[in-house]
């Protein structure tokens, strides 16, 4: 019996080895491959957080407090908001502007194109049109009232002084339009409505006020808008008080007027549409007057009519326009007493003193006829002279900007020497 189970029990010994080997191989397999990864529980990765990151206390010692989230990790979101409320920020500067945009057909665009060709209009409805943004600056740094502002960018909006806007209407418009209602060859993108300035009521720079001299100018007949706004910038750049513009003389708030005065117009007092009789109540007190002539001119004026022709002088600003109250052949054709008391006139030299009363005034006369007789018996009852720019034979006269130009630095020059203790002609200091 024994040997029978020894005799079975020899092919499962045999077989035994076998077994074990698969078993092995099949373990040295397991041990090659990566081991599973076993997740931790819930509350083990609560209980490793709560380790590794504190709350309360490294926010409080820290530089910055960042969010973050149950990983720890910065939390993206403040981000993308605090980038949502930078860019925000532009928009709410524009929407505290307030603008509109204008819509096909706007029947104030025409309006702009009205009030800039149309003298009566301004007048009638006392409004002015200021274009470009130096012009628009200066405006409003006198105080000029603003009514409305068509712009084609946001950027040339933003370079204005917007705190001066308020209460103005602002229309945002294409370029293409802009362009078509300036009235210049490149269009800076802005054009302003304004009201009529009140020479009473504006704020001139301190600077103009500080260098001020006792010297206005007075327009006899100037009728081309060039040679007024340079006369203007002319005026501001001596540092004279006001500048008195009669009848008869193109307007000073037309819109090439605006531009050859280059901001003049907010930087001194300007009159406008004055007539002879209440000329004196608008100068400074104890004004003596005088006249700027051309001997030439005077004595040949036939020849200035010739030189008409050539285009130097001034082309009036309106040909079917006739001279308000005045008759420029009086000269010509007038009694002899008239003649006479024009001629009682004295006749000097511009470079000598003239500059010596309390205050002075001079009258600067279109290039055509110059002086009206209104303006040299103004001149002679004040005690005046005729200063006469001598000039090379054959010419017939000077630009009256120029004119003005040099009349007025040379009393700013004769001014300067006065206060300085000087002589005005040979320089030598007085002795007191």
């Amino acid at each position: 019996m024994a040997a029978f189970m020894r005799g079975a029990r020899a092919p499962f010994l045999l077989l035994r080895p076998a077994l074990g080997s698969a078993a092995g191989r099949r373990g040295v397999r397991a041990l090659k491959r990566s081991p599973v990864r076993v997740l931790p529980s819930v509350a083990e990765t609560r209980e490793e957080q709560r380790r590794v990151v504190p709350g309360p206390p490294q926010l409080k010692a820290g530089p910055s407090k960042k969010p973050r989230d149950q990983a720890g990790w910065e939390s993206k979101a403040p981000k993308a908001a605090a980038a949502k409320e930078e860019k925000k920020v532009p928009e709410r500067k524009e929407a505290e502007l307030c603008f509109e945009r204008a819509q096909s057909g706007d029947k104030r665009l025409s309006k702009v194109v009205t009030l800039a060709k149309s003298r009566s209009f301004r007048e009638r409805h006392g409004k002015i049109l200021l274009e470009g943004r130096r012009l628009i600056t200066d405006a409003l740094a006198a105080g000029a009232i603003p009514q409305t502002l068509f712009f084609s960018a946001i950027e040339h909006l933003k370079e204005l002084p917007v705190d001066k806007l308020k209460g103005a209407s602002l229309v945002k418009v294409k370029f293409e339009d802009l362009k078509t209602w300036s009235d210049v060859i490149t269009s800076q993108g802005v054009i302003g409505i304004f009201s009529r300035p009140d020479h009473a009521k504006m704020a001139y720079p301190e600077v103009q006020r500080e260098h001020a001299l006792p010297l206005s100018l007075i327009c006899d007949n100037i009728r081309d808008p060039g040679n007024m706004g340079t006369l203007l910038r002319s005026a501001a750049g001596a540092g004279c008080s006001r500048v008195l513009l009669l009848k008869g003389c193109v307007d000073a708030w037309e819109p090439k007027v605006l531009r050859a005065g280059m901001g003049a117009h907010f930087r001194l007092s300007i009159l406008s549409d004055l007539d002879w009789g209440v000329l004196p109540s608008y100068l400074l007190p104890d004004s003596c007057i005088h006249v700027a002539d051309c001997s030439q001119a005077q004595a040949a004026p036939a020849v200035a009519e010739n030189a008409a022709s050539h285009g130097w002088v001034s082309r009036p600003y309106n040909l079917k326009a006739k001279p308000a109250l005045q008759d420029w052949d009086r000269d010509l054709d007038g009694s002899e007493d008239e003649r006479q008391e024009s001629g009682r006139l004295e006749v000097q030299p511009y470079s000598e003193p003239w500059m010596e009363g309390p205050a002075t005034a001079v009258v600067i006369g279109g290039e055509t006829h110059g002086v009206s007789a209104e303006a040299r018996q103004l001149a002679q009852s004040t005690g005046g002279k005729r200063l006469v720019i001598p000039v090379v034979p054959g010419m017939d006269s000077l630009n009256c900007a120029m004119a003005a130009s040099i009349l007025l630095f040379e009393g700013k020059r004769q001014m300067k020497l006065s206060e300085a203790g000087r002589n005005p002609i040979s320089g030598i200091r007085q002795n007191c």
